[in-house]
């Protein structure tokens, strides 16, 4: 059975993407440049994961309804 992402945890991983680029900006203003990577790497990751959750939203949806 087919489950579907919580609007709530869709919602917490666009905060974290967003909150995260706040911080590598920070970061970058303050010349950490091991930070911005690692910021970097984890803006990616959430990015990922969130694309991941909506296309498997996508896949578990019958196209004909």
């Amino acid at each position: 059975m087919y489950h579907q992402p919580s609007r709530n945890r869709a919602d917490t991983l666009d905060y974290i993407h967003s909150m995260l680029g706040q911080l590598k900006m920070m970061a970058e203003a303050e010349n950490c440049d091991m930070l911005v990577y690692l910021i970097d790497m984890a803006v990616i990751e959430a990015g990922e994961v969130a694309r991941g959750e909506e296309q498997a939203g996508h896949r578990g949806r019958d196209p004909a309804a």
